[in-house]
This record gives C-alpha cells, structure tokens and sequence, in this order.
C-alpha cells in the first residue's frame, strides 16, 4: 500500500522559535507557550506524541434507562502538553453513538485501548492528529447508553440530544466530572469556546445542542446531519422507515454488554413511534429541532449531499431557513454526492477550509473566512461554483403549468391551463418501480402521469425547494401522492451506486503521529474518487405526500371519494443546471415505493384535473429565465 505523506507536524521546540504572529490565552507572557499564526493559520507547533490523554466522567441529569441512578458520559481528551503549563486551548469535540459499534470515517474506525490503562490509543478521524499540534483539545464522547458511557440510547430524546450540552457544561465549570478513581476533574485549560462536528448521528447531536443555546458552544459543523426525525423517518405523513426504527436504531448503537439491560427502552420506543398512522405526534416533537433555531447561538457550517438517500436533503434545508430566518452566522457545501463526509469527496479543500472556521471561531484568528461567498455548490463531478447565499440569490418561484395531453406526455408551460383541457386519470400501483416512472417518457402509462418540456434553448438553474400543486379527486379515502422532476439529456453524471464515490487502496496523511501500547495512531487513510458514469436522464428531485395528512401532518383527514381536493407537496431542496438542449421532466405518480417504505394499499384511481395544477420552480431568474430557456 502506497502512502503519500502531505502534512507533518513540525517539532514543538523548533517552531516555537520560528518569527510569528501569536494568538490565544498564553500570548500574554514571554514564559507562557502560545498558538503560532502564520499565513493566516495556526501551525503545528505543539508535540502530538507527548499530547496529554485522559478519560473522564461526566455526571449528567438524566436517567434514560428509569434505574434510579443518573447516567455518566464518558469522554476522550487529547490536549497539548502545553495546556498543563498555561496555554488556555479551545474544544473540538465529536459526539457519537458508533464509536464501539459502527465506527467513524471511511475505515470504521472504532476505539481502541491496546494496553488497557484506560486511555485511547487509537482515536478515529484525522481532527486529533491534524488539531492538537495547532493547539486544540479534541474530545470524542461517547452518547448516553453507548461505549463508555452508561444509560440507553433513546434516539432523539432529550438524554440524547443533551449528551453534548453536559459535556459543555462540565468545559464551562457547571456540571461535575471524575477521573477512573473518582477524583474531580475540572478543565482549568478550556478556553470557553468549544466547536461540535460530526457526520449522520454525530451531527445530529450537533444540531440539538445547538438548538439548546447552550452558553459556550460557539460553532457546530454538522455534515449529513438530522435536522428533524419525524422527517427522516416520514416524509409529509408517509412513513419512509417503519418497523420501530426508533427502536432498532437504538439497538444498534447501544454497547453491547447493555443490550439486553436497554430492551424495556426499545419496547417504550417502539410502542409510541406511531408507525400506525406516520402523524406527528408529541414523540416525534422532541426529535424536532427546526422550531429551535432562534435558540442557537452558535456559528453553523453545513455539509450535505444533494444525493443521500440516507439523510435527505431536506433534514439540511429546513434547518438552513430557519438560521437564516433568525440571523445566524452560517456556512453551506452542497455536494452531487450521497451520504458522504467531505473528507471523501474534497479532502484537501475540506481540510483547508475546516481549519480556517475553526482557527476563526475558536482560536479567533481574523482570516477572511466569513467574508468569503457562503455557499459551495458541486455542479459538476469535482467542479464547484460559490454563491453569496443559498438559495443562490435572484432565484424565484416560478409557475410551470403541466398542460395534459392524452395521446403523448404533457407539456410545461408557463401559460396557464385552460379549462378546456381533458382530466388525466392514473391508476395507483404500490409495485411500480422508479426507473418504470421515468423511462419511455413520451409514452401514456396507466400509472403515471408525465409532463416533458421541449429540448431547452439555454441552460436553467433551479436553486431551493421546488413545490407541486394538483387539483385531484381519488376514488377512495386514503392515497399517496408522489412526483418527479427529471433532467432527460446526456451527461457526465455523479452516481448514486455507492454514494456516488469510489474507495481506493492508496493512503494520504493528514497530521502527526504516534505510538502508544503499541499501536501506531496515524492520520492516513484510503484516498476517495468520485463514481461517474454518461446516463440519459437523472432524477433531479422528489417527493411524496400522505393524502390524509394534506392540511396537518398531526391530524388525520379522510378524502371525500370524487370530491376535488387540492393537493400542495414539496419536492427535497436542490441546486442544478438543467443544460441547453435537455427536457425537463415531471413525473406524477401515486405510491413511491422506492421513495417510502411503505406503500399505500387503496390502489386508487387518480383524477387530476389540469386548473392549478402546475409545479413551481425556484428559477435563478425567474420567468424571464424560464422564459429565454424556451418554456412558453
């Protein structure tokens, strides 16, 4: 296995020598250690193999598992060794629940104390090895009924989503922690600012803290993170992860030696999840944290793929309106990628960028970072364009009219729909597989409806949430609605086999090393390619609504059989260029099976008639673009 070395610690003693700006809490005195800032950057100068590690207990509020005692998070500390002698560091912190079980990053890495003296001597990720010697703490914490830590998983609750804030709390002085023998330990070498980061779950515990406004979190970095559970698990009242995910997610990330201690929790979940009817109940309110974004004080930075399937892109583009609705500091890397860290899909950029934010937000250094334009979007495979804002700014919701035909597929149109135009009629079918919606375009299909726009005259940028309007009768109480917009044209394409990337056997090297028990703690790990393939056509965006949830996904409402309802969705957020010469494609259906996991069993006629039925895209130039690009 080849390995290519790219940063290397530079050694404590000579680089504390070195001409430079200093920074932190121990710049004020000549005998004190100091962060170093060169170019912008903190610098390497601190040792990586002489870093203190130590373990500590952190005594919480909560008791997940109703066995009367509080439960204990456990928590991993790397720090420079200069932090004992004056030198005030900052926090990076990942918060996980996989840390025994799934693993972290691209190898799945998973804790390890090779010699058993209760001290890590692998640390998963690259942050330790690449952060301490440019002086920070990097803490790993293990999540309420996971690792080391003692309690059971409750998937979203507050004993979860809190986990982080206890540990804050303890950075800050306001909560208690031990070492092994039960001495106290206070981090006198916190210097009040800590920063959470984290892919998928980690993430998430990253967004709920936020959201809790705790004092002294003053930035989170959630990548391909969960903004609400009720959507990950439903999608507008149609259950996308049944069988008591709550539950067996919980399952799977609770340390094993608690498994059978943890089942009662399981069962609490799984019999209040509501699976029966997908609504919105008081369970899934705590799981909720977008009507908590006023709280966060706390800059964001926001990664996520356009194309995860796992954590769609509606868990980032709720959570983003609602910062921006209340002002906060904030950051976005959109990617053509799945359920993918940027570590595997930018990993030098990503590197460079993340130091800056948090040399920015934690160590204070002034670099320009924030006047720089806020969002990064993938256009291409691995070529990117910035943007001032997300959504890109001068993009509108525009009207595209789906004009019915009944010998061919529709038309868009910018024109509205006359009444004389003919009501379609679809028959559901739950069996009905994506790639039959979307092929044969031009053909009538008795299960779905297709609208196709003419070969466009110049290229078209949607950038937001594109929303569908229909004005259907169904001959039943109860169906689904679903729908799909489609780029019809050849291209270069990210793939979505795989999360659209490729893991090879060649290594990279991303900060210091060192040995401890006889285990070599490196930073190196599998360079990451992206999967790409010429295709015909992409699904660009989706969505689908339960019928009964139209008004309130809170509340069930029955359709009156015949009666026109008016049925408004949207579709997941996304950002893209339909090219000059492609045809812009809506397909809609009824069940989705390859969107939900469960389909609708009514097998329900579909009438819609074509008055307000139209979708609205957020058009980079609105109708004069929609216009120009030949949409008449």
């Amino acid at each position: 296995m080849v390995r290519a070395r790219r940063l290397l610690a530079v050694p404590a003693a000579l680089a504390l020598t070195a001409t430079a700006a200093v920074a932190g809490a121990g710049a004020g005195a000549a005998d004190e250690p100091g962060v170093v800032v060169e170019d912008g950057v903190t610098q390497p100068v601190f040792g990586y193999d002489d870093a203190i590690r130590e373990r500590v207990f952190i005594t919480s509020p909560y008791d997940s598992d109703g066995d009367g005692v509080v439960d204990v998070i456990s928590v991993d500390i790397m720090r420079p060794a200069a932090s004992d002698q004056g030198l005030k560091v900052p926090v990076i912190m990942d918060p996980s629940p996989y840390y025994s079980t799934l693993g972290r990053g691209n190898e799945s890495e998973l804790k390890l104390d090779q010699d058993g003296d209760g001290l890590l001597d692998r640390w998963p990720l690259f942050y330790d090895n690449y952060f301490v010697p440019r002086g920070y703490a990097i803490v790993l914490m293990d999540m309420i009924g996971t690792s080391n830590s003692t309690g059971c998983p409750t998937t979203g609750d507050v004993s979860d989503n809190l986990s982080p804030k206890v540990v804050v709390d303890w950075l800050n002085g306001r909560a208690t922690g031990v070492d092994a023998n039960g001495d106290e330990v206070v981090a006198d070498w916190h210097n009040g600012k800590t920063g959470l980061i984290g892919k998928s779950y980690d993430g998430t515990l990253a967004n709920a803290t936020a959201a809790s406004g705790v004092e002294g979190l003053s930035t989170i970095v959630p990548i391909s993170a969960i903004s609400s559970w009720y959507d990950y698990t439903r999608s507008n009242g149609v259950v996308t992860r049944g069988n008591s995910y709550p539950s067996s997610l919980s399952n799977t990330v609770t340390n094993p030696a608690r498994r059978e201690h943890c089942r009662p929790v399981r069962d609490v979940l799984a019999a209040n999840d509501g699976d029966e009817t997908g609504d919105y109940t008081p369970f899934w309110h705590v799981r909720d944290y977008n009507p908590d974004a006023g709280n966060v004080r706390a800059s964001v930075f926001v990664v996520h793929g356009l194309n995860d399937e796992n954590v769609r892109p509606d868990q980032f583009s709720k959570w983003w309106y609602e910062l921006a609705e209340n002002d906060v500091p904030r950051k976005l890397w959109l990617t053509q990628t799945g359920h993918i860290d940027p570590f595997d899909f930018r990993r030098a950029e990503w590197v460079d960028e993340l130091h800056r934010w948090f040399d920015y937000w934690l160590q204070d250094i002034d670099n320009g970072i924030m006047d720089e334009p806020i969002a990064d979007v993938e256009r291409a495979p691995d070529v990117w364009a910035e943007y001032r804002d997300w959504p890109v700014p001068g993009a509108r919701e525009t009207k595209l009219w789906l004009q019915p035909s009944t010998t061919t597929a529709g038309r868009l149109s910018v024109t509205p729909n006359r009444p004389s135009d003919p009501a379609l009629s679809i028959v559901d079918d739950p069996n009905q597989r994506e790639t039959a919606m979307i092929t044969n375009e031009l053909a009538v299909q008795p299960g779905r409806l297709a609208y196709v726009s003419e070969p466009l005259t110049a290229p078209l940028h949607i950038s937001g949430t594109p929303t569908v309007t229909l004005n259907a009768s169904v001959s039943t109480t109860d169906t689904n609605f679903g729908a799909i917009l489609v780029d019809y044209g050849p291209a270069v394409r990210v793939q979505r086999a795989g999360d659209g990337v490729v893991t090879g056997t060649v290594e990279d090297c991303w900060g210091a090393t060192a040995t401890w028990g006889g285990f070599a703690e490196d930073a190196c790990y599998r360079q990451v390619s992206k999967r790409v393939a010429e295709t015909e056509r992409e699904v660009v965006t989706k969505g689908i609504v339960d019928a009964v949830n139209l008004n309130d996904y809170g509340t069930v409402t029955p359709l009156v059989p015949g009666r026109p309802t008016n049925v408004r969705f949207p579709l997941l957020p996304e950002d893209y260029v339909f090219p000059e010469g492609h045809r812009i494609g809506v397909i809609i259906v009824g069940s989705y099976r390859d969107y939900g996991s469960q389909a609708d069993p009514n097998r329900a006629t579909i009438t819609v008639d074509p008055l307000r039925t139209l979708i609205e895209l957020p058009i980079v130039g609105g109708r004069p673009a929609a216009v120009a690009a030949g949409l008449r």
